[in-house]
């Protein structure tokens, strides 16, 4: 057991779970005290949400049962085994005392109603406030977590919300209560580095001043280095191995922590390089981490020939608002004049904060939306110009992998029907005989084998779900593929393997990428250039090794100062950002100022402020 030095508020001992016949945890024991943050980290399928959903006593809902072990928790009615609790009492304890940050807010939140009632309903039920104080209340949570508009968003529902956004209002619903005990699993995974930052000094000061309890489950180690005081690290449902987090860190013993702390990208790995680099991966064989595959410069950008893809002057707004006699009154200005270009065999990095319209620019270009002004051209012919036989072309040649794989799969069809799709709608193959080698071909390319085809979106870990997106995107044999936060969800050990395959395929294969992100250090190891983005426009451009080296706009040098570090010896407590949150929602005629460009090298733009 790890030593803490006050009384543990909950003791998990002895835990293990079964679905059926199959055991996800097997003899799980460690403690947090008032105060204390742990971090449980491992990769997908390893048993960390299983464990959180068990000491919420969720679990039980998805059929779960507890055939041996014990979790103590501190109440406000003395100590109680929370297996032993019937649900009427864990509902009491849910929510106030025991708070979770769900993974997935989509899924958390109701869509039928607004965030303002449902941050409001825990405030009622819990804390026994009118409709007015509650949300009040719920308005001051929203500022706490850094949101726009909060007053606006009170009345605004989950789908109208961006995934960061969304999850910034499952971490104010968990805090409402100011709980004894947080559970967060993966709370970060969606946010940018910079609120990121912010949120994790939230849950610092709440620790401090109400001597919070917090379960931190990630698979960021960065965030474990930040965060962390110990660290439980799960395999296969089995925790092999529990330490204080900078021993964890500087001493890895079990080889599972050593294969897992190896794949985690650092910023800064890639000075001095022009290009990115495949690198060899740590992989587990017979018990033992090995180095396994080739190291190879990824020069594939062909800049002599003619941009694959031209964007000219974009510009995306959204109505939102009308006045009574339903004239537009308010709209979110998502792009405004953002103009690039891809060219092929490059990998092109957006990145930027939740909401600085990443992926309008990549929905756009993908004609899931339409442009207010401004033009896109794909091999030197421009959408507007195109036929429908041509645009439905188009959508052969530019593939989209989106941020959620299970969003975007069929859940009543197999996965290999999945693939064939893009292979029967563009009539690349007509014998049914040779779309099923190819399926099977694709599944093998993207690490899956042919038996995969028959099986059922939900019978794959997030990662799988993650390939096999990959593989319906390649189906087509398209020339730009656009992936949106396509490695956001995964563990760093099955990212460092998609990177892989990214780099592979278009070594092969030619393919340019537009790669939607707001992982620095994932932008780093893989880019050939670099656009940030702020409120819709362009505040620096460049080769990688330029935005990276010598990051010349505020904005990026504060994006890429708040990147967290593995390392728990340099924690950072960044001040938190004061006045009001910008926003992209502006009143009709109230036009933003627009950021012209300067060339301060070669390839290299920035924004001159005005």
């Amino acid at each position: 057991m790890m030593q803490t030095a006050s009384k543990p508020l909950l003791k998990v001992e002895g835990l293990s779970v079964e679905f059926g016949a199959s055991r996800v945890i097997d003899d799980l024991s460690f403690s947090v005290s008032s105060g204390q943050t742990v971090a449980i980290v491992g990769e997908s399928g390893s048993g960390k949400s299983v464990t959180s959903l068990s000491v919420m006593r969720l679990a039980d809902m998805l059929g779960a049962n507890f055939p041996a072990g014990r979790i103590l928790f501190g109440t406000s009615k003395g100590e109680a085994d929370l297996l032993r609790l019937d649900q009427k009492t864990m509902r009491g304890i849910r929510g106030k005392e025991i708070s979770m940050i769900f993974q997935e807010p989509m899924t958390s939140l109701n869509p039928v109603f607004t965030i303002g009632d449902q941050v409001a309903e825990i405030l009622k039920l819990h804390e026994g406030k009118s409709n007015t104080a509650a949300l009040a209340e719920a308005k001051r949570l929203l500022d706490m977590v850094r949101l726009p508009d909060a007053a606006e968003l009170l009345t605004r529902y989950p789908h109208q919300l961006s995934g960061g956004m969304r999850q910034r209002v499952m971490i104010a619903m968990a805090l409402a209560c100011k709980p004894k005990l947080l559970i967060a699993d993966e709370p970060t995974t969606a946010l940018d580095v910079t609120i990121q930052a912010q949120i994790l000094n939230i849950l610092r000061d709440l620790q401090k001043d109400l001597g919070t309890a917090i379960i931190f489950i990630t698979h960021d180690m960065g965030v474990v280095a930040e965060m962390a005081d110990d660290v439980v690290v799960m395999w296969k449902g089995k925790a092999v191995e529990k330490g204080a987090a900078l021993d964890i860190f500087d001493k890895p013993a079990h080889p599972y922590t050593r294969t897992l702390l190896s794949a985690v990208p650092k910023l800064g790995s890639m000075t001095g390089q022009d290009f990115p680099k495949r690198l060899p991966l740590m992989v587990l064989e017979d018990g033992e981490p090995r180095l396994a595959g080739v190291e190879r410069v990824q020069d594939t950008a062909r800049y002599s020939a003619d941009p694959l893809l031209s964007v000219r002057d974009l510009v995306v707004r959204f109505d939102i608002k009308k006045s009574f006699l339903g004239k537009v009154t308010h709209r979110v200005h998502a792009v405004e004049k953002v103009s690039f270009d891809i060219h092929p065999g490059e990998t092109l990095a957006l990145v930027g904060e939740s909401g600085s319209g990443k992926s309008t620019i990549g929905r756009t270009i993908q004609q899931l939306q339409k442009a207010t002004a401004g033009n896109v051209s794909f091999a030197g012919k421009s959408l507007s110009d195109m036929t429908s036989a041509e645009r439905h072309r188009l959508r052969q040649d530019v593939q989209y992998i989106f941020q959620d794989p299970f969003a975007s799969l069929d859940p009543r069809k197999t996965v290999g029907f999945s693939i064939a799709e893009p292979i029967r709608t563009h009539g690349l193959i007509h014998s049914d005989k040779e779309i099923a080698t190819t399926v099977d071909a694709l599944l093998e390319r993207v690490g899956l084998t042919s038996a995969h085809a028959r099986r059922y979106p939900h019978e794959f870990s997030g990662g799988q779900r993650q390939r096999i997106c990959i593989a319906r995107a390649l189906a087509s044999n398209p020339k730009l593929i656009i992936a949106d936060e396509a490695l956001s969800a995964l563990d760093v050990s099955i990212q460092a393997q998609i990177i892989n395959l990214f780099m592979d395929l278009q070594q092969e294969r030619g393919l340019a990428y537009l790669f939607i992100s707001h992982d620095m250090a994932v932008v780093e190891k893989m880019s050939h250039r670099v656009a940030v983005l702020y409120l819709g426009q362009i505040m620096e451009f460049g080769y990688r090794r330029q935005v990276f080296e010598t990051p010349s706009h505020d904005y990026t040098r504060r994006l890429l100062s708040a990147v967290p570090i593995a390392d728990p010896r340099q924690r950072k407590q960044l001040a938190a950002i004061e006045g009001d949150i910008p926003s992209p929602v502006r009143a009709v005629g109230n036009e933003p100022v627009r950021y012209a460009r300067e060339e301060i090298a070669p390839g290299h733009f920035v924004a001159r402020s005005a």
